[in-house]
């Protein structure tokens, strides 16, 4: 088994750099993730999608971690994520839970923050709320199932 060590300097250099096709490197193919503002993802393909839409609002995404644990195959990571929102910096502390197959691969996340503040520094900046609206994250929520582009919207 890869060691907690060895994942979360993984993810480290992930964020560094973040990239859909990074993914792999983390998650495995039958993955689940969990986080606020944003339906259940299952599968790499379906986390692609929904990051792509989140690369789209915060192109310059990018995270610091602060600390960790482990404890068998689970693994928590305390970081935070900076982006920049209508032209100002913004940073939002965030928690991951990570469960670990035996090759070291992520099959499930399940993300912690308060997204109150990122809402709200999307909503008080209007090009942040129109960068948010046209990304696609914001209507990821009302996406019929079965129809993955249906919440891309032009304005």
């Amino acid at each position: 088994m890869e060691t907690a060590a060895e994942f979360v300097e993984g993810f480290r250099r992930y964020w560094a750099a973040p990239s859909l096709d990074g993914l792999s490197a983390l998650l495995a193919p039958d993955v689940t993730l969990v986080q606020p503002l944003a339906p259940r993802m299952r599968g790499l393909d379906e986390v692609r999608r929904q990051f792509g839409a989140i690369f789209a609002w915060l192109p310059d995404l990018r995270a610091e971690i602060d600390r960790w644990s482990s404890a068998g195959n689970v693994v928590f990571i305390e970081f935070r994520l900076r982006a920049t929102i209508g032209g100002r910096p913004f940073e939002w502390p965030v928690i991951d839970r990570f469960l670990l197959r035996d090759d070291g691969l992520a099959v499930e996340r399940v993300t912690y923050f308060d997204p109150l503040p990122l809402l709200a520094a999307a909503a008080s900046r209007p090009s942040g709320w129109r960068q948010l609206w046209r990304s696609g994250a914001a209507t990821a929520l009302l996406r019929p199932k079965g129809r993955p582009d249906a919440h891309r919207v032009q304005l």
